[in-house]
């Protein structure tokens, strides 16, 4: 596939995805309506006399009601998130800065994200090292490319060669570049407002003895039963931009490093890993968008998961199938080979 042609596409996608998020909302906002409406009918509609008819404003306070639970649910997990930048998240994951002076593999780490940042023109992230953590991994956090930071696995700095290194720092600052970090937290936002929605539902459908608590519990019920489509719908949209942002920052990676090898074998690594029973530390579930490799897949439906299979995105990069490679590299005194300048762009996705 060519480089740019991915690009494209996987951008493409992700404004398709975008929009269909929007119409969700919408579609939850008709279906709260719709579903409140029934329960009205059912409980008190259908004992008052006259004609049947909702009460006034009905649709205007649900539909307000609605869209103050997304929007404020969004609004208050994205402040939250933002709140300290990057170098706090991964804090709270249990990252640490990079020792460079005590450390070889450290050392080299910041050395690849100083070049990355010059090469990119981003402002140098901080470097940040998850050093309890043996699996391959890495992620990039920060609301704006001044508070952003790099993080990486133990695993990561034990088992990868520099231009597989290199290859996974570039990824994640594709995620910095193309501005995915603010996306998936909006994204979240989003999730978490709808969310909120279905805890009052089930606040609302809390058992009671009175009759007037057994008709609010019928509301509740129904809110529930609404607020879950649409979670479950935006957790799928959700899953599906960041499945895309991954395609676009894999094919970034091998646009700037010119070697498809680099991330192409971090990821046959990860298989290696798999198959040997050796996986990253669990992260919590909001995150797992920010991983290179997510540490969770979705038992019930593949298109919940937030990342494509390791398997997808091999064949994306090489065209074919790969197997996994041993965990093995250089040691830091074996002498690295000259680089042809005619080997300049390296193997991987055509530049055009």
């Amino acid at each position: 596939m060519l480089i740019f042609e991915s690009q494209r596409d996987a951008r493409g996608e992700t404004r398709k995805l975008l929009l269909a998020f929007a119409l969700t909302v919408l579609l939850l906002v008709l279906l709260v309506n719709a579903a409140l409406a029934l329960a009205w009918g059912l409980t008190w509609g259908f004992w008052m006399p006259g004609e049947l008819s909702l009460p006034r404003h009905f649709i205007a306070v649900n539909t307000m009601v609605v869209l103050l639970f997304v929007l404020g649910g969004w609004w208050v997990e994205t402040s939250r998130l933002a709140s300290g930048g990057g170098q706090r998240l991964a804090e709270q994951l249990g990252a640490r800065p990079a020792q460079p002076s005590g450390h070889f593999d450290e050392q080299r780490f910041a050395n690849i994200v100083d070049e990355m940042a010059v090469s990119s023109g981003l402002r140098r992230p901080k470097a940040m090292v998850m050093a309890r953590d043996a699996g391959i991994n890495a992620f990039a956090a920060g609301w704006s490319a001044d508070d952003s930071v790099v993080t990486v696995t133990q695993g990561a700095l034990d088992h990868l060669t520099r231009d597989e290194l290199q290859g996974l720092v570039a990824h994640e600052f594709s995620h910095i570049v193309e501005g995915d970090t603010r996306l998936n937290m909006r994204l979240i936002g989003m999730v978490f407002g709808l969310e909120m929605l279905y805890r009052m539902g089930q606040h609302m459908a809390q058992p009671g003895t009175h009759d007037r608590r057994m008709a609010a519990a019928l509301l509740g019920f129904a809110l529930m039963g609404a607020g879950w489509l649409g979670w479950l719908a935006g957790h799928a949209l959700q899953a599906a931009v960041s499945r895309q942002r991954e395609y676009l920052a894999d094919a970034r990676a091998v646009q700037w490093t010119r070697n498809r090898d680099g991330l192409g074998g971090v990821l046959r690594k990860v298989l290696s890993q798999r198959s040997d029973g050796l996986v990253s530390r669990r992260i919590g579930s909001h995150v797992q968008h920010m991983l290179l490799i997510s540490d969770h897949e979705d038992p019930v439906a593949d298109w919940l998961d937030s990342h494509p299979t390791l398997e997808q995105r091999i064949r994306r990069i090489y065209g074919r199938a790969m197997g996994p490679l041993p965990l093995a590299k250089e040691t830091p005194e074996a002498p690295q080979p000259p680089v042809n300048p005619r080997d300049a762009d390296g193997p991987g996705w055509t530049l055009v």
